[in-house]
């Protein structure tokens, strides 16, 4: 007796194997290996982008900022809690300050949204918010967009302690990310414009990659960033500093643009966004 020939005796015909091969594409070991690496980070790629081609959406302005920044109702009912249960107020006090910037957002994304959706004259949506999808500042953006009832992006990332997308989010325009690059990508390809709350690491990561593809040029379009919350960003971002030090141009202070107001940085933003951007339709970089 052989074993070649399937284990078949002697001189008698050999039996086949009658189960069908799989496709590649339909193997989720090789997708999820890394030899399909490659493949995963196309569908990044791809995938979002047939989205955004389906809601016909030309261009984003994209928010920024803490997950942990509660609501004003969030903020009040642990103070309240904390004050029943007879816990230190410190947070509680800190979350009540801190919630002037979620009403903040929700504002400004409000009033960019509606202005937006007066512009007419292309069947493409213009100036769409987007946020990382999140909780805190994040779902403020959202928010406010969603009341002005327009699209609104959620670029959400795959996180150990994952909280999930915002409720605010458009349903068909929540995307949820492995990779970070790929994400920040999306941030930045499709953005006429940046928004920029308090926010932690994660904020900071994106604010100085934006930063830094405007400063050596390899962003070639026009983006106006706003620093908004001067009490926080003073402190944390200190851009004079980097000048006496002689690691960054003078000039490199004004590719940010600081405000505490609404209106203010409102106003700004229309007057970018109308100068550089209305009649450039699309994403670029």
């Amino acid at each position: 007796m052989s074993d070649d020939n399937n284990g078949a005796l002697d001189g008698a015909p050999a039996r086949h194997n009658t189960i069908a091969p799989q496709k590649a594409y339909e193997n989720l070991d090789f997708l999820a290996s890394r030899e399909g690496r490659a493949l995963r980070i196309l569908s990044e790629y791809l995938e979002p982008k047939s989205r955004f081609d389906h809601y016909g959406i030309a261009d984003t302005v994209v928010f920024m900022g803490s997950a942990r920044v509660p609501s004003r109702e969030t903020a009040d009912a642990n103070a309240a809690r904390a004050t029943a249960n007879g816990e230190d107020a410190t947070a509680s006090r800190r979350d009540a300050h801190l919630a002037h910037y979620y009403e903040a957002a929700v504002t400004l994304a409000y009033r960019l949204t509606q202005w937006s959706k007066n512009l007419g004259g292309s069947r493409k949506r213009r100036f769409v918010v987007c946020t990382g999808g999140g909780p805190g500042l994040m779902e403020a953006a959202n928010r406010g967009a969603s009341e002005a009832r327009g699209l609104n992006i959620g670029l959400s990332i795959s996180l150990p302690a994952e909280e999930g997308t915002n409720p605010y989010v458009t349903r068909g325009l929540a995307f949820d990310f492995h990779y970070f690059f790929m994400r920040k990508f999306w941030f930045a390809y499709q953005a006429k414009a940046v928004v920029m709350l308090p926010g932690g690491f994660g904020t900071l990561d994106e604010l100085f990659e934006l930063l830094t593809l405007v400063q050596t040029g390899k962003m070639d379009k026009h983006l106006p960033i706003v620093l908004f919350g001067t009490e926080y960003w003073d402190q944390v971002l200190n851009l004079d500093t980097m000048v006496d030090w002689g690691m960054i141009d003078p000039k490199d202070r004004e590719l940010v643009y600081r405000t505490d107001s609404v209106d203010d940085a409102y106003n700004y933003l229309v007057d970018q966004l109308s100068e550089y951007a209305v009649g450039q339709p699309g994403a670029q970089l």
